[in-house]
This record gives structure tokens, sequence and C-alpha cells, in this order.
């Protein structure tokens, strides 16, 4: 298992966030794969769930660590932030199972330590596309075997949002799993709208003869041939599209447990 070094590698984020920002996030993963946050077995017994880059304040570490714990009370959370003074602020609120440390893409780890899960969002799109790579390469040496990074970007109150799941597989590979898409319809149903917050390795690729163009095309034809359904409601219309784009060749999971409730997951 790879160390940190002293000096943590990366980039401060803007800080800004908003209560329950990152709710659907969480509940998206207590939803795909609770056993992640529960697993006990082996090197998993006492391993971390990490919020990576948490911003100004220890919010959203804290409520992730309130809505983890539903699931699993001994699950041990680490915030990381690479400025100082966000570290410092946060202190106060650490304690036997929740820790705030400095530090970047090489984690503060202490020994002993292993990761099941890597939340970040909201930090790799201030990067440029050729830091993309080599920053999920550095941390998914953290994750154990089976765990997960979950990283993406969101609208500031978390409304709408997309994110890649990567898997930690055996032996020390990693891999795109899926790109999911959320949103909480508040602000409607707009596909559009998902491009603007697309991951950093997608951002810069809405261009022809890219896999991802191909998708939003197909997605924003599948939603105006399934306009009509939005008379029964915009959950409606997001199934009823999403089953379209299907059709047209994606893999798209039409399990009503996601589409339900706001989130499209694109197997890769």
């Amino acid at each position: 298992m790879k160390r940190a070094s002293q000096k943590p590698e990366g980039k401060p984020t803007r800080g800004k966030t908003a209560d329950n920002r990152l709710r659907r996030v969480d509940n998206f993963v207590l939803l795909y794969e609770s056993s992640l946050l529960t697993r006990t077995d082996g090197l998993f017994a006492d391993s971390l769930f990490v919020d990576l880059g948490y911003g100004f304040d220890a919010r959203t570490t804290l409520e992730s660590a309130a809505r983890f714990r539903r699931v699993n009370p001994n699950l041990k959370i680490l915030g990381v932030e690479i400025d100082k003074e966000r570290v410092e602020a946060a202190l106060p609120f650490a304690d036997d199972k929740t820790f705030f440390r400095l530090g970047g893409f090489n984690l503060p780890l202490k020994p002993a330590e292993r990761v099941r899960l890597i939340r970040a969002f909201n930090v790799l799109r201030q990067y440029e596309e050729g830091e993309f790579i080599p920053a999920y390469e550095q941390l998914a040496e953290y994750i154990l075997p089976g765990g997960l990074m979950v990283e993406g970007t969101s609208t500031p109150f978390g409304n709408v949002w997309a994110a890649n799941l990567v898997r930690r597989v055996e032996p020390a590979q990693w891999s795109f799993e899926a790109l999911v898409f959320s949103t909480n319809f508040h602000a409607g149903f707009e596909v559009e709208e998902f491009q603007t917050i697309l991951p950093k390795n997608y951002i810069h690729r809405i261009v022809k003869g890219e896999n991802i163009f191909h998708f939003f095309e197909a997605w924003k034809r599948s939603a105006a041939e399934t306009a009509h359904a939005k008379t029964f409601g915009l959950k409606q219309w997001f199934s009823a599209a999403a089953g379209v784009l299907a059709q047209k060749g994606f893999n798209i999971d039409l399990h009503k447990k996601w589409l339900g409730k706001g989130y499209l997951i694109w197997r890769l």
C-alpha cells in the first residue's frame, strides 16, 4: 500500500459548499453498494471512507458520517484537505472515528490504514485534462481491491450531478465501471444540463467522433421522442427517455430503483 509523501499534491479547491450538497451522492452509494460501507472482512474490517477536498468547513464530511453510520456505526471517516486553515477549522469536529488531515492526491494515511471508498467531488474540474489520469492512478493505489472511487461534479446545491464510478480490481488495476447522472427534478429535466457538469475526462470531448458526444446526441433524441411522457411527470419522462436510449445501443441500467430516483447509470 502506497504511503503519502509529506507535501500534499494538488491544488486548493474554491472550497464553497452548501448544506446537503452531496446528499444525493451519498444516497446513491448506499443504494448502489451499501455492502461496501458495511464490510468487515479482511482488510475492510477497519478501513476508511475518504472525503477528498471537503472545502472551507467540515459539513460534507460530517453529513456523510451521519448517513453512512446508519448502516455501519463503526465506520471510520477521513476528511482530507490541501488547505491547512481548512483542516484546522475542522479539527474541533474530529473524534475517535472521524479524522481531518492535511493532504492531497497523496492521501495522508497512517501505516495500518486502508481505504474502502473515496469520494472526490468538485475537485478535479479545475485541473488540466492531462492531469486527470495521473491523479486517478495515484488515488486508486490507496483503495482496497473491490473498493470504489466516486469522482464527479455537482451544481452548487447538488440537485444535478455527474460522476465516474471507478473500481479497484485485482491485482493492482482500476477500471471505469459506469458514468452516473443524477437529478432531483427540482429544476426540471434537460439533458443539456448534464453536459455542463461532466467529469474532467469528458467535459472537453463533446465533439463529433467522441463516444460521449454520440451518447448525448442519442439521449437528447430519446428525450425528444418520449416528450409525451412528460404529461405523467418528469420521473416518467426521464425513465422513458432512458428506455429509448438503451434501445439505441447504450448500456443503460433500466432498473426502476435507479430511474425512479433520478439516477441514470451508463455502464461502461
